[in-house]
């Protein structure tokens, strides 16, 4: 049995709840967290089409990594080891944001209903990449500025929470200066 762990919309943990319960619909808020890996000065990032075994969003494009935050784990350490087991390899990771959202899956197979917090990561040349084939079908570099025209046209073939986090990484409010 897997477990997520079930929060508030502030974060504030709320137990837990099997992984397939949370995702029923209308979905349970639980903790996540979205990997996004840059290279060439973060003009290019790593994004992921998810397995065509995936119960929700199968062969939907998405951000390099995601996965849930389990009982006693530490967010970084979590974020490391599912880079790890999904592409084969790490590189340090940076929390960044968080945020709630709410997606039904397209063909009726549940909902996502989570807490997301956005690591982000940055490596310097072609790290070796060794995709998971049950979690990962396929992997790409792509420029972010055609990744976000790409999104734009033919926004079905990304994942809702990826149409959501990538704004708020690659232009993040600015603070307002006090006077």
């Amino acid at each position: 049995m897997s477990l997520v762990l079930l929060t508030t919309e502030d974060g504030t943990p709320m137990g837990a709840a099997e992984r397939e319960a949370a995702h029923a619909s209308p979905g349970m808020l639980h903790r996540a967290f979205s990997v996004f890996v840059f290279r060439k000065g973060r003009q290019e990032l790593l994004i992921q089409q998810r397995s065509k075994e995936k119960t929700l969003f199968p062969l939907i494009w998405a951000n390099t990594c995601c996965s849930h935050l389990q009982e006693s784990e530490m967010l970084p350490d979590a974020a490391q080891l599912r880079l790890y087991q999904e592409l084969g390899f790490t590189c340090p990771l940076k929390e960044v944001a968080s945020f709630v959202y709410r997606a039904e899956d397209p063909a009726g197979r549940g909902t996502e209903y989570e807490y997301d917090t956005i690591l982000t990561g940055t490596v310097t040349g072609n790290p070796p990449l060794k995709a998971d084939p049950a979690e990962v079908n396929a992997v790409k570099w792509i420029s972010t500025e055609e990744l976000t025209k790409e999104m734009h046209m033919r926004p079905l073939l990304y994942a809702p929470w990826f149409h959501l986090a990538l704004p708020m990484i690659m232009h993040p409010p600015k603070l307002k200066a006090h006077s």
